[in-house]
């Protein structure tokens, strides 16, 4: 099982408006539609169920504006997809997460970001742990940096492979050489 957290989704539901950035680079990343689609079908095909936390998926909503119920819909209809709550093991994990934190002397863990956002990334990470997942596929660097922190692998949309193109394209002939 693996995770997906919203910079994922939203690059799949809105591959327009939400293009990830390289995190060497800065460019956007190329063709990551296509990449996450083609990881999509990869792990349907593998039988993997990709597990989206409901804090991750409120940060979908939020940036869906109207467009929102109809992504709901989407998500909660495909097959590999389970909307997973944020619950009792998962409130006991971000406990354990935080009293770390606390006990190492930063709360935030090294992190800059607000207490509001560390107290998300580790719901999202949290969720994907107590379900089981090894992997969690995000471009956000707090919930790499949490993740990491907890033992899973993060991989990044400019890190997933392109569909392998297909070796029997059509010959590229002109006119000309048509009646050859």
């Amino acid at each position: 099982m693996v995770a997906f957290d919203s910079t994922i989704i939203l690059a799949l539901l809105e591959p327009e408006h939400c293009i990830p950035k390289h995190p060497i680079t800065g460019d956007n990343v190329e063709n990551a539609a296509d990449r996450i689609d083609f990881l999509i079908e990869t792990l349907q095909k593998d039988g993997e169920k990709i597990v989206i936390p409901t804090p991750a998926l409120s940060e979908i909503l939020v940036l869906a504006g109207d467009a929102g119920p109809e992504y709901l819909r989407h998500l909660e209809s495909v097959a590999p997809f389970r909307v997973v709550d944020f619950d009792k093991r998962a409130a006991v994990q971000v406990a354990a997460m935080t009293s770390d934190a606390i006990f190492e002397g930063d709360k935030r863990d090294g992190s800059e970001e607000t207490w509001a956002k560390v107290k998300y990334d580790r719901q999202i990470v949290a969720i994907a742990k107590v379900e089981g997942c090894s992997v969690i596929y995000s471009d956000d660097e707090g919930v790499r940096r949490v993740s990491e922190k907890n033992g899973m692998t993060v991989i990044k949309v400019a890190d997933l492979p392109l569909p392998e193109k297909d070796p029997q394209q059509p010959l590229l002939l002109d006119s000309e050489n048509r009646d050859l």
